[in-house]
């Protein structure tokens, strides 16, 4: 975010043991010290956007929502964190009805990967053509912009699609042959967070995040058999 023009202040959700291959254990911080810091946050810094990652449990998501529902004019991005790309869960079924009952009717962009769109949409999305509906549906279900990232696609390029009820694109960009490192998903939101911070429109926001994106993978390689480095 520094490298995009702003301040990013966080809120930690979640303590784990990781390395690039692997989530060993998941130790949720307690609701009310994340709506703790959260109150923290808003009340010395002058927030223009946030972005959601991982919540994990239903009790964060409903101290996260009960603090955002207070601020409506706060541009809100979900990233809807649902599996690790090592395919370890990172949030509860209960949790997953608390995100689509209480956070996502507040958002004004959701950033789902393949999998999560299919979990929201209720469908099979593998297609580029099942990206358009699985968007299609979320908007209907939820009322917020849709940005489906199609970069676990076998295509020949990175397709992403977005929607907002009104408009539509594709965005592509040539694949970084070898090169696919965790948080990639997270980057991208909060690139887009960071621009519309800065008070671009969200197309353009997204626009300039994807070209953000690009720009990164382009000096990122591969050093043993998950590390990256750039």
């Amino acid at each position: 975010m520094t490298k995009l023009g702003v301040h990013g202040a966080s809120v930690v959700t979640c303590v784990t043991a990781q390395n690039p291959g692997v989530i060993s254990a998941i130790h949720p911080t307690p609701a009310k010290v994340v709506a703790a810091q959260l109150d923290c946050v808003f009340s010395s810094l002058p927030i223009r956007a946030v972005k959601t990652g991982m919540l994990y449990s239903r009790s964060i998501i409903d101290a996260v929502a009960q603090c955002l529902a207070k601020r409506n004019r706060v541009q809100l991005v979900i990233d809807p964190v649902m599996i690790s790309s090592s395919g370890t869960p990172l949030l509860k079924p209960s949790a997953a009805l608390a995100l689509s009952a209480r956070l996502l009717p507040l958002a004004k962009l959701v950033t789902p990967n393949l999998d999560e769109a299919a979990a929201l949409a209720k469908r099979q999305v593998r297609e580029p053509e099942e990206m358009r509906d699985a968007a299609r549906a979320i908007h209907e279900r939820f009322g917020c912009a849709v940005l489906v990232k199609g970069g676990h696609m076998k295509t020949t390029k990175a397709i992403d699609l977005f929607y907002d009820g009104r408009e539509e694109f594709l965005l592509s960009a040539p694949r970084a042959k070898g090169v696919s490192p965790p948080g990639t998903g997270c980057t991208y939101s909060a690139a887009i967070t960071a621009f519309l911070a800065r008070g671009e429109r969200l197309p353009g926001a997204i626009e300039l995040a994807k070209q953000h994106m690009v720009e990164a993978f382009s000096g990122v390689f591969r050093v043993g058999k998950h590390r990256f480095l750039g």
